[in-house]
């Protein structure tokens, strides 16, 4: 008798298919379906249902952890180490001990009772094979509901963000291939109609002043221009399957030779274990690779390293970091100043998705709050940014300060700070000069776009890059180094 641990049962429960039904059964409804067939959409979701075949099966398989099923497998495991004496003195208080404990219950007691009226010499065998039978199907059975619960859920994850890919599209918001991926997997919160009104209405406002999209479009640019080979990266070795012909697959027998495998050998050559004074001459021939085996011959499947060709100097991809878009929320930037704000910080989002780039933004005025716009609900904390209202003084110190301590951690490497500010405000201290200078020596870049004509010059000198964007100068920009 063979014995079973607790993971590799479940292990195998799970691989019998139900998982590769319930994929099949949500790529087979019919809204799936439907929307499957949109350009873009296909691919996201498609590996978002992918994604979820490989969680749930490991959620699936845990099911067998609890402490009814662990103690009800320990039985099991001490039970087929027994002999035949022991199995037939100890297997009463052994079901006696499944009790209201085990679906098995019932059916060993009966089996007991059958073993006393009419004896039979393999009985021990047959009673751990039921056995086994009724631990596989009772853990089969809770695989089921839980994937069947997990399944329900994330369906409705599912129709939640085909949903807002479709309203997102009616914004005009779609881009490429990489941006649509992004965007699906930000799509999982459930927006309300005055969420996708509110974004609608920014995209609008962007449709209608180009500047605002042309100065976000040379922000995400800029991160291309650095040369720093920390920052390059090195294309990574991929690897194909492949099909190659191999004897040791099992397609076709194509003949007979001498060699030692038991799982291949002629069914005569165990003729010599049937006489214990032959039983010596088989293992000689196995020691020596003479018994006869079938000769097999197919393809088998391996995996190929496929090594990327560098590419010219010219094409290399950089690594590039996030957006940290700095946005004045004092009561001077209302009106067309917060309008013009959102409206940029959104497009660096749309931006940030094709990239495949985070996007951070904080609001200052006499306190912070920050916002992830690129992150699993990105969406709603996209709208609710958005919707928010500005108030309150102007302090820029501690958001420089909020920012240059991020920069300094690999993950902020190569990344934008983005200021959005009437800048009416004091010159910053030499310090915090020194710090900003530091900073920009290390690749990381200091924007900043001024939406009033009243910004002090004094305070946008500390940053690399200033664009003016203010009603005098509707639909037009002027950058300054």
């Amino acid at each position: 008798m063979l014995g079973v641990d607790a993971l590799n049962l479940a292990i195998s429960v799970a691989d019998s298919g139900m998982v590769e039904s319930a994929v099949n059964d949500l790529i087979g409804r019919s809204q799936v379906l439907m929307a499957s067939e949109k350009p873009g959409m296909q691919a996201s979701m498609k590996n978002h249902v992918f994604k979820w075949r490989k969680t749930v099966k490991r959620r699936i398989t845990k099911v067998c952890e609890t402490e009814q099923i662990q103690e009800e497998l320990a039985l099991y495991q001490e039970v087929i180490h027994w002999d035949e004496a022991q199995f037939d003195q100890d297997i009463n208080s052994i079901v006696k001990k499944l009790e209201k404990k085990s679906n098995f219950y019932f059916q060993g007691k009966k089996l007991l009772d059958r073993q006393k009226k009419t004896p039979n010499p393999m009985f021990a065998h047959f009673f751990c094979d039921q056995w086994y039978q009724s631990l596989y199907n009772a853990i089969k059975q809770l695989q089921l509901n839980e994937l069947e619960q997990d399944k329900q859920k994330f369906l409705d994850d599912l129709y939640n963000r085909m949903e807002n890919m479709k309203n997102m599209r009616q914004l005009g918001g779609e881009g490429d291939e990489a941006q649509l991926g992004r965007l699906w997997d930000m799509a999982a919160a459930k927006l309300s109609r005055t969420d996708v009104k509110t974004m609608a209405t920014y995209a609008k406002f962007l449709r209608k002043h180009s500047g605002l999209k042309e100065i976000a479009n040379e922000l995400g640019r800029m991160a291309n221009q650095v040369d720093d080979p920390d920052l390059q990266i090195t294309p990574a070795a991929d690897f194909e399957v492949v099909e190659e012909h191999s004897d040791e697959a099992t397609d076709d027998i194509v003949g007979i030779h001498e060699s030692d495998d038991l799982s291949k050998m002629l069914p005569n050559e165990t003729m010599f274990l049937a006489y214990p004074e032959l039983e010596v001459i088989f293992y000689k021939h196995l020691v020596d690779k003479r018994l006869m085996n079938y000769r097999t011959s197919g393809k088998a499947r391996t995996l190929r390293k496929i090594n990327a060709q560098t590419p010219a100097h010219s094409d290399v991809e950089v690594e590039k970091g996030p957006f940290i878009v700095c946005v004045d929320a004092s009561g001077s930037m209302s009106g067309f100043p917060e309008q013009c704000a959102k409206a940029i910080a959104y497009a660096l989002m749309q931006i940030a998705m094709a990239e495949k780039r985070d996007c951070y933004v904080i609001l200052f005025s006499t306190e912070q709050i920050t916002y992830e716009l690129t992150k699993k609900d990105g969406l709603r904390e996209a709208s609710d940014f958005l919707s928010y209202t500005f108030h309150g003084g102007t302090d820029f110190e501690p958001v420089l300060e909020t920012c240059i301590e991020l920069m300094h951690s690999d993950k902020y490497r190569n990344a934008d700070m983005v200021v959005l500010s009437d800048f009416i405000a004091p010159k910053q201290s030499d310090e915090m000069i020194a710090k900003v200078e530091d900073l920009k020596a290390k690749h990381n870049r200091f924007h900043a776009v001024s939406l009033s004509k009243y910004g002090n010059p004094d305070l946008l000198e500390i940053f690399s890059h200033n664009w003016s964007y203010h009603p005098g100068l509707v639909g037009r920009f002027v950058r300054k180094f």
